[in-house]
């Protein structure tokens, strides 16, 4: 290889992958310098075999081939175990007992991006891991070998794995909607082995996302999943995202359970064998989560989003359950502490097929409070974080109550708002929860005043929300 150096775009070297458009910010040489990068890394640490996947978008086969040559140009030997969801390629680094491991993905963006999920070890390899990652491209840092490639197909351990902790109870009528994504390689694999019936929309892997796109979190994705609810008189349907790590899903009337609601029925669930656990969810979660961790026996604690961050975290304090309203949730109480969405779904299963009630009636049986959707609106990124801080100051000079974990999050006597810069793009984030809707309006007109004074203006239609969990 006659590469000395490589200089990545910026913009693709984000907080917890690397990520960008295919041929505009990403390159087929970018993926050779990651290989190359990584490998040197994986070597440093005298370790000596990656285990390498990638999603069904139509660049990902070059990028990764690409990344192969890289990871052998440094001396590593690779192991490709194919098109495979992230969740397979977390497990095939556990099972293969690699030394580290890259899943090519653009995860739930446009069928036109592409990226790089790493873990380093069984850890997440993330934040100041890929700057460094970077850095080391610009200077042609690198290792060099002769890696050897071996293909292995791993679905039959990994579906097995996933069905080791399944529990029978009642057959349940399950929708699947797997979105086109990358969970199409294994969903048969697990679901033909399930009690119950079974429909599964949208099996075949195909980049082009044909029939939805695959993010669970925009109700208008789940609306060929709720109709087949409908139709079929299923207890519940659950959706996947394109590289299978987040979970959406929906009960047998076909309304939306939000990831922190499903994480109240899990933490239930997780606290009945672990008692007295602290249970982990991000600062957007609606307080009925922390609020029913603490009536279950739990120790809530809310903590920064992002699933890297949040992985980290978790392992630290040795956490069984943890999760984020995007519906990355991590089982570390019988499974590996990774954001397994089909995972997440058979351990939903037990959850239904064991309880007396329906999923519609646990959904019934939680508080309803009213709340905004996530607010998104563009702030640059390099004045993204001082908004932040200026409101913070604000916030503490009238001594008011709340939270800077990750960015702010204020509690008032009606409710809570929150604020924080995006890891990821040039956003700021805001969402409000209160009991009622005058409760919500006065919390919307608090965030408005706060931004104001720090010399944001919101969009007029900042108005969204309203009854009902968003």
């Amino acid at each position: 290889m006659s590469q000395t150096a490589h200089k990545f775009e910026a913009s693709i070297l984000r907080e917890y992958d690397i990520r960008g458009v295919v041929g505009s910010t990403v390159h087929a040489a970018d993926a050779r310098a990651i290989g190359r990068t990584f490998g040197t890394l994986v070597k440093r640490k005298g370790g000596k075999r990656v285990a390498l996947g990638y999603d069904g978008r139509l660049s990902s086969p070059e990028l990764a081939a690409a990344c192969i040559e890289g990871l052998t140009a440094a001396g590593v030997d690779v192991v490709n175990i194919g098109v495979a969801a992230t969740p397979m390629l977390y497990f095939a680094v556990y099972h293969l007992s690699a030394d580290g491991g890259i899943q090519i993905t653009g995860s739930h963006n446009p069928p036109d991006y592409n990226g790089f999920k790493m873990m380093m070890g069984k850890k997440s390899f993330f934040g100041a891991d890929i700057q460094t990652l970077g850095a080391m491209a610009g200077k042609g840092d690198w290792e060099t070998g002769q890696g050897k490639v071996e293909k292995k197909d791993i679905l039959a351990d990994y579906a097995a794995r996933l069905l080791r902790d399944v529990k029978p109870g009642k057959k349940l009528k399950v929708a699947w909607d797997i979105g086109n994504g990358a969970v199409g390689v294994s969903i048969r694999a697990v679901v033909d082995k399930l009690p119950g019936e079974h429909f599964v929309l949208n099996e075949k892997v195909d980049g082009t996302f044909p029939a939805h796109h695959p993010d669970p979190t925009v109700p208008k994705n789940l609306e060929q999943l709720i109709a087949e609810v409908k139709k079929h008189g299923c207890d519940l349907g659950i959706a996947f995202d394109g590289d299978g790590d987040r979970i959406g899903a929906v009960d047998g009337k076909g309304r939306i359970l939000w990831g922190d609601q499903l994480l109240v029925l899990w933490a239930r669930d997780v606290l009945k064998s672990n008692p007295g656990a602290t249970i982990i969810a991000d600062v957007k979660a609606s307080q009925v989560l922390f609020d029913e961790i603490a009536k279950a026996g739990g120790k809530p604690m809310m903590f920064k989003t992002g699933h890297s961050l949040i992985k980290s975290k978790m392992a630290e304090i040795g956490s069984p359950l943890a999760g984020e309203m995007s519906g990355h949730v991590f089982f570390a109480d019988t499974f590996y502490g990774f954001d397994d969405a089909l995972y997440c779904g058979l351990r939903l299963l037990n959850v239904v097929a064991n309880a007396k009630e329906s999923l519609a009636e646990m959904r019934d049986g939680l508080p309803q409070p009213v709340n905004t959707p996530e607010l998104r609106f563009d702030c640059p990124d390099d004045q993204k974080f001082g908004v932040v801080e200026k409101v913070k100051a604000r916030l503490q000079k009238e001594g008011a109550k709340f939270s800077d974990i990750d960015g702010v999050r204020v509690s008032t006597k009606d409710g809570w708002w929150l604020l924080r810069a995006s890891n990821t793009q040039p956003v700021l984030v805001a969402r409000c929860e209160a009991a009622d809707n005058a409760g919500l309006d006065r919390l919307k007109d608090e965030l408005k005043a706060a931004l104001a004074a720090s010399g944001v203006e919101l969009p007029d239609d900042v108005e969204a929300g309203g009854a009902g969990h968003h």
